[in-house]
């Protein structure tokens, strides 16, 4: 374990691998930790990568350096707290890889810092930046009923009621976004140490929020967010990875999930894999990383 004062975080962060080697950053999603790419770390490095596996705001030993800094979970704070990372560990450009609120600070930083950006690999969505005027805007009764958490997380009653049932409730969320992967007691528990950390339930309630435009944003992340509103393109190498058993996202055609892409991009279904797709199909995530890397002239 390392940290590193990033931008508003003292970022807590794994490193492994060699230390002149390509860069990739892992990113992990809620309510995930670094645990879900102990096997792809371990594939990357011996692979020659050198890889960073933070603890993202909210998160595990990840604190904020000032107690007056508002526990956002917005897009452009996620994005800001990456960008930092890369930052501070002098890292002119790598691989950023990850799924949910992970892929969303990657898809961040590739869409309005893609100089930074050796290629990316998503999870579902793909094209994870949110539009958040149009976030009121109904789906269909399908859609509506995977995201039932998210409106439970919009009021006191659901701030309460993580805040007192975070290891339980973060558990069904596992089992039910991918309920064809029987994980153990254990590989909860390594996971769930990161759940007490002191800001989790506020940073997370406050991400549930902002994107139905129900909160207001922290200020100093006002004019990424103005940008990411105008849903700007990717144009780095892209590789989209689906979990074919995903309880959260609706299943799209390719078309629809590589919308928002303007460079190269593919997307692999992955039968057997639901949300977590880094922990359940560790082969296949390396591999797109591999494959990224090795498209570099």
């Amino acid at each position: 374990m390392k940290q590193i004062l990033a931008g508003v975080l003292q970022t807590s962060y794994l490193e492994s691998g060699p230390a002149d080697g390509p860069v990739v950053v892992l990113l992990h999603g809620f309510p995930y930790d670094v645990h879900a790419f102990d096997e792809v770390s371990r594939r990357l490095a011996e692979a020659g990568c050198r890889c960073i596996v933070p603890y993202l705001r909210g998160y595990g030993p990840t604190r904020f350096v000032d107690p007056a800094t508002p526990r956002s979970g917005e897009q452009a704070a996620l994005g800001a707290d990456l960008l930092a990372l890369l930052d501070a560990l002098n890292i002119e450009r790598a691989v950023l890889a990850g799924y949910d609120w992970g892929g969303r600070a990657a898809c961040v930083v590739a869409a309005l810092w893609p100089e930074r950006v050796i290629g990316l690999v998503s999870g579902d969505p793909g094209y994870n930046i949110q539009h958040i005027a149009s976030a009121s805007k109904p789906s269909s009764p399908e859609a509506e009923r995977r995201l039932w958490y998210q409106y439970y997380l919009h009021g006191e009653r659901g701030y309460a009621g993580l805040a007192a049932n975070r290891e339980p409730f973060c558990r069904l969320l596992w089992a039910l976004w991918s309920s064809s992967w029987r994980f153990s007691d254990a590989t909860y528990a390594a996971t769930a140490e990161s759940f007490s950390n002191p800001d989790f339930v506020d940073v997370v309630t406050h991400s549930y929020r902002h994107r139905f435009g129900l909160v207001e944003g922290d200020p100093r992340y006002a004019d990424i967010e103005q940008t990411l509103a105008q849903s700007p393109a990717i144009f780095v190498p892209t590789v989209i990875l689906s979990g074919a058993d995903d309880g959260v996202s609706s299943k799209r055609d390719d078309a629809a999930a590589k919308k928002g892409f303007a460079g190269p991009v593919r997307r692999q279904v992955l039968a057997g894999v639901g949300h977590n797709i880094s922990q359940e199909a560790p082969i296949e995530f390396a591999q797109a990383v591999l494959d990224l890397l090795g498209d570099v002239p």
